[in-house]
């Protein structure tokens, strides 16, 4: 494809996304891309002081833009729940899910509130919850769809399924990579399901290549002299993509014409823009895939199924 940047993005006006992870990063540029042509932006963060700052600096940067704020803890299903709850309430349909914010390799073992392993429980199971929560508003919105941003870290990525939460023992990128496995997992079994219910809703993914966001140091940096995340935190600005490019594989996979469910995209090796990108086959097996979908579902309480049939047109 041709070189594509956020420039290319069609008008949304009168398109409602909500953008996980939005006060920062990806998630921040993301939203602001968006809310530039014409879509109402709902960021959702954790830290609702940050959010707020960070959504007057797309209206202040997007003077027509539509943004709002709101508290969203992916490590707390109870939050997620709310999140949705409240969303809903002021919402009729959605038309963008940008299943954005993360956890990288923090390197001490962290749970959630529901004691979930954080990455896991953040990056996947927060994610699916929050999917299966606002699908009918999605699934009442033609078109509609699902990003999820994954990594190509899910190349080294294994689902144990004896040891979902890391209990036998924890290994900080190991914990990474499977959730970004899982990512791509959820994402092509959702449009499995979703092409075998005939809804209109896309499930895709993409991944930003090596951008230089907060994410890669602070994550594995939880706890350590400032001083070295500092270091760090220099070294990835340096050396990583800007978060404006990083965010156009997942901008494309929201909006561009011709997408179509289970696709993935990622940056071009050469050249910079947006490409198809490849998965490793693990992220293809169907089997892993629906025996994940099965745990998640336990996991988290959401039954993705139920909500599926219960909204099909």
């Amino acid at each position: 494809m041709a070189r594509w940047t956020a420039a290319d993005i069609p008008d949304l006006t009168g398109r409602t996304a909500v953008v996980t992870g939005a006060n920062t990063g990806l998630g921040f540029e993301t939203a602001k891309a968006l809310s530039r042509h014409g879509a109402a932006v709902v960021m959702a963060c954790r830290d609702g002081r940050r959010c707020q700052a960070a959504a007057e600096r797309i209206r202040h940067a997007v003077p027509t833009g539509r943004v709002e704020a709101m508290a969203l803890d992916l490590a707390d299903l109870d939050s997620v729940r709310a999140f949705a709850d409240e969303f809903a309430a002021r919402h009729d349909t959605l038309d963008i899910l940008m299943n954005n914010a993360g956890v990288m390799a923090p390197p001490q073992k962290l749970t959630t509130r529901q004691g979930f392993e954080l990455q896991f429980g953040t990056n996947h199971l927060g994610h699916v919850a929050l999917t299966g929560h606002l699908l009918p508003l999605l699934m009442r919105s033609p078109g509609s769809r699902v990003v999820t941003v994954s990594s190509f870290a899910h190349v080294g990525g294994r689902i144990d399924f004896d040891d979902l939460q890391h209990e036998r023992g924890y290994a900080p990128y190991g914990a990474y990579s499977a959730s970004k496995l899982a990512n791509l997992l959820f994402m092509l079994e959702l449009d499995r399901r979703l092409s075998h219910a005939q809804a209109s809703t896309l499930s895709v993914a993409a991944h930003p290549g090596f951008a230089s966001t907060n994410l890669q140091a602070a994550g594995p940096f939880l706890g350590a002299k400032p001083l070295l995340s500092w270091f760090v935190l220099g070294g990835v600005r340096l050396a990583g993509k800007s978060p404006e490019r990083g965010a156009e594989p997942q901008l494309y996979a929201a909006t561009a014409p011709g997408v179509k469910g289970g696709d993935f995209f990622g940056p071009k090796r050469l050249g910079g823009g947006v490409a198809p990108s490849s998965m490793a086959s693990s992220a293809r097996d169907e089997a892993v895939a629906s025996r994940l979908w099965d745990a998640s579902k336990r996991l988290t309480g959401v039954d993705i199924d139920a909500i599926i049939a219960e909204n099909r047109s």
